[in-house]
């Protein structure tokens, strides 16, 4: 699948982030890049390198977190021959790999506090030290930070280093989610729809139908961007007409024979598996007393779980609850949960 370079979008909460990364691009200091997954934190990561005067040189992209944390350290700073079981000859590590250019660390609320204060040094002085070395190596790289984390509560829990966080966040740039980017949905929705129309072979896109665009814009978008992507691909690969997309599977793993998951909770004692009443068993003894309460609140729960079993599509917990769309929202209505996501 072809990655997606281009940034879309005219809300004025997505434009205003958009502006802020092209003021702090043109200054050689730390941006910290802050959203909830699938915002699209490495798209304005490259704008903010190739509106830099280092648009010529490297962009390195490290995601923390897909490496075991043995290895991190190695990774960023390189190591020598030696170093470590498995280390058969010297290898730069990102720093130096990106020497001259942006280094882009996603996920850096993952470091272990021993590879922040490496980072620390880096960012200080300029300078890293490859595993088994014994003298640093400088280095001129843009740090470009990125986190769906609250940075300063991790820094008051004692998970991130408070001088590191200081020196990082020079600007901070914060990606609204999808749900907070008014008129945004279909117009992503449309440029998504249009390219996997022209992937497979459609001569034209007929755009989206009314129905298909009533799901699409009262979906809450958990998954934000990333998700309504794969979701409007997804719509347009199983269509197979001319007419508009008219039918929009928000959850690809719905069915009715989907197996079901298991409430009950097994002992391990010698008496054998006991099933135990679930949290939301009416038999619970911290369930109030009167019928009207305990009925009042198991209704509220059994709507929630529906809400969260088909991902906040009103119109698909509906048809799972048996019940009518209108009947639906009169029931989240009065239980309070029309703002739900």
């Amino acid at each position: 699948m072809e990655r997606t370079t281009q940034v879309v979008g005219q809300s004025g909460a997505f434009l205003d982030a958009l502006e802020s990364a092209s003021r702090a691009a043109a200054l050689d200091r730390p941006v910290l890049v802050i959203g909830e997954r699938g915002t699209g934190k490495e798209l304005v990561a490259e704008r903010l390198h190739r509106l830099s005067p280092r648009w010529d040189q490297p962009l390195v992209v490290m995601n923390c977190a897909a490496l075991p944390e043995t290895l991190i350290e190695a990774e960023l700073f390189g190591h020598e021959a030696g170093a470590f079981t498995g280390a058969t000859r010297a290898r730069a590590g990102r720093f130096e790999e990106a020497d001259g250019g942006t280094l882009f660390l996603d996920e850096l609320g993952t470091l272990s506090m021993a590879a922040q204060e490496r980072l620390l040094r880096a960012v200080e002085y300029g300078e890293v030290t490859r595993i088994g070395a014994s003298r640093p190596v400088q280095v001129d790289v843009r740090i470009v930070g990125a986190t769906n984390e609250h940075l300063p509560a991790r820094v008051e829990q004692g998970n991130f280093r408070a001088d590191l966080l200081d020196r990082l966040s020079f600007e901070v740039v914060t990606l609204p989610p999808l749900r907070a980017r008014t008129g945004d949905i279909m117009v992503l929705a449309d440029f998504f729809g249009r390219r996997m129309a022209a992937e497979i072979g459609w001569e034209d896109w007929p755009g989206f139908g009314p129905l298909a665009t009533e799901t699409l814009e009262e979906y809450s978008w958990p998954g934000n961007v990333r998700e309504l992507r794969n979701v409007v691909e997804r719509a347009v690969y199983r269509w197979g007409h001319t007419d508009p997309v008219d039918k929009i599977e928000i959850d690809p793993f719905a069915s009715p024979y989907r197996p079901k998951a298991s409430v009950a909770k097994v002992s391990t004692d010698t008496a054998g598996p006991v099933e135990r009443p679930s949290e939301e068993s009416p038999e619970s003894a911290e369930e109030p007393a009167d019928f009207k309460t305990r009925v009042t609140q198991f209704e509220r729960k059994l709507l929630t779980r529906a809400l969260s079993e088909n991902r906040y599509n009103q119109r698909a917990t509906a048809e799972a609850l048996g019940l009518s769309y209108d009947q639906l929202r009169h029931a989240l209505k009065r239980h309070d949960l029309l703002g739900t996501n």
